[in-house]
């Protein structure tokens, strides 16, 4: 086991602690606001471009609910990064890390990789569930490109990341700066 796939497994149990009540009370609310299913599946691509399914609490309302909408709690999730939480299982699985940077659809990736060649060179690492672009809030492809080919994975590194994703996520959206959701 590599040193960072040592890191996301001991962080994941104080993260599952913290986390796990506001993850029930999120799932709850989404229950019972249209009374769909709580979690979404999104086809992504991870590492070295084999396909994972990402976990998410659904924030958008189900051709069985109405019309494609965000939901009232799907606004809240969306805007404190809670609707990542289910993540945590994609780490634990290994498909992902608490790191890295955000797992794109086939689409998107395809479609950024031909307006910017080098794009892909992102799939040499694990997807994660925050990463350096996100706590920059870059919007760009170019600054975006820039952060991810700048990581280099490291127990400090990632430390860093994580705690500027907490306080982003605490602080909500500031000054045009996204939440770790940009995707």
């Amino acid at each position: 086991m590599d040193s960072k796939r040592l890191l996301d497994l001991t962080l994941l149990i104080p993260g599952s602690i913290v986390y796990g009540p506001p993850l029930v009370l999120a799932a709850v609310a989404v229950k019972l606001d249209d009374g769909g299913p709580v979690l979404f599946r999104q086809p992504r691509v991870g590492q070295h471009g084999h396909s994972i399914d990402v976990l998410k609490l659904r924030t958008m309302t189900t051709p069985e609910t109405g019309p494609q909408r965000v939901t009232r709690a799907g606004r809240l999730l969306r805007r404190t990064g809670l609707d990542e939480l289910p993540q945590f299982l994609n780490v634990l699985r290994g498909e992902m890390s608490l790191v890295g940077p955000r797992p794109l659809t086939r689409y998107h990736l395809d479609r950024l990789e031909a307006q910017s060649p080098g794009f892909s060179r992102r799939l040499r690492h694990k997807p994660g569930i925050t990463g350096l672009a996100q706590v920059h809030g870059t919007r760009s492809i170019t600054d975006s490109m820039a952060f991810e080919d700048a990581y280099q994975p490291s127990a400090v590194a990632d430390l860093r990341i994580l705690a500027r994703t907490v306080l982003i996520n605490l602080l909500g959206k500031q000054r045009g700066r996204r939440a770790v959701n940009p995707t």
